[in-house]
């Protein structure tokens, strides 16, 4: 049972990195917006495991940027890897964020990021003390508590093999990343692990940090998450088909997102309304809520 779930898990993460490969055609018209979004700060996008924001055929963040772009919002993209170690990408986004400092003669960032991406941007804040370069970190779906999928993977005695660890940096090689890490980074974000980070990692007094989620009903909400979702539903409960709604709760505010949006869906891939919603139109009103606060 345990190998057949493993093997699901390698088609899940390919079939996301496939779904968030494709840029398909826009089948829903964004309402027009009636204001521009007043907002102090740049926003700076920060991507989780399997995406990549360096160009090519991805895209990743959907229709996101442009939306946000078009209501007068200066929006970046963060360049870490897509399995990269929260050390590597932090590394990464500290010269992301110093460059857009610099182009835009701004003394601070809003850091949007989704899944790992807040791991990362939260190790940044720390391990470099940017509390003075970024006002708020809002993290979508973040697994600040651990993910029960990463548990389920290393607990197999496959992937700590040697032939298994070269097969897993090949294939990172391949992706396009410049420091892959995958077997690294899926020891980082066990549960254990996260706890461990979560006693070392503390906040930053100067930052605002605002964590937010969402869940799907049922499996059926996005096959793609079907399997994941029933295991992490078994395991711990509600969930978005990998970030259970327990762990992604951190911070100074905690939203949990209206609607059955899974785990990809919430980063736009789609390009179309689900459950109701322009997911556009949630980064918007994050942006809003950001600009409100003085941001």
């Amino acid at each position: 049972m345990k190998k057949l779930l493993v093997i699901l898990l390698i088609i899940l993460l390919t079939s996301f990195f496939m779904m968030s490969c494709l840029h398909l055609p826009e089948q829903e018209t964004m309402m027009e917006q009636e204001a521009v979004v007043l907002l102090k700060y740049p926003v700076v996008l920060v991507h989780g495991i399997v995406a990549h924001d360096r160009g090519g055929i991805v895209q990743f963040w959907g229709r996101i940027p442009d939306v946000l772009r078009k209501n007068g919002v200066q929006v970046f993209l963060g360049n870490t890897d897509a399995w990269g170690s929260y050390e590597s990408n932090a590394e990464i986004l500290k010269k992301t964020v110093e460059a857009v400092l610099q182009q835009t003669n701004s003394e601070k960032v809003n850091i949007i990021a989704h899944s790992k991406g807040g791991i990362d941007s939260r190790y940044l804040i720390w391990k470099y003390d940017f509390g003075d370069k970024i006002a708020s970190l809002t993290t979508i779906s973040t697994p600040h508590h651990g993910a029960e999928i990463a548990d389920l993977i290393y607990k197999q005695n496959i992937i700590h093999t040697d032939i298994a660890k070269k097969a897993l940096k090949i294939f990172g090689e391949l992706y396009g990343d410049v420091n892959p890490d995958l077997y690294n980074v899926n020891y980082q974000l066990t549960t254990a692990k996260m706890k461990e980070f979560n006693e070392k990692v503390g906040r930053d007094a100067g930052v605002y940090y605002h964590s937010m989620y969402t869940t799907i009903k049922n499996s059926f909400d996005d096959f793609m998450f079907f399997y994941s979702y029933w295991y992490v539903k078994n395991v711990v409960g509600g969930n978005d088909g990998i970030v259970s709604e327990y762990s992604a709760r951190w911070g100074d505010t905690v939203t949990k997102i209206s609607g059955r949006i899974s785990h990809a869906e919430i980063v736009d891939y789609k390009r179309k309304k689900v459950s109701g919603m322009d997911i556009p139109n949630i980064y918007l009103e994050i942006v809003r809520d950001l600009g409100g606060r003085g941001f």
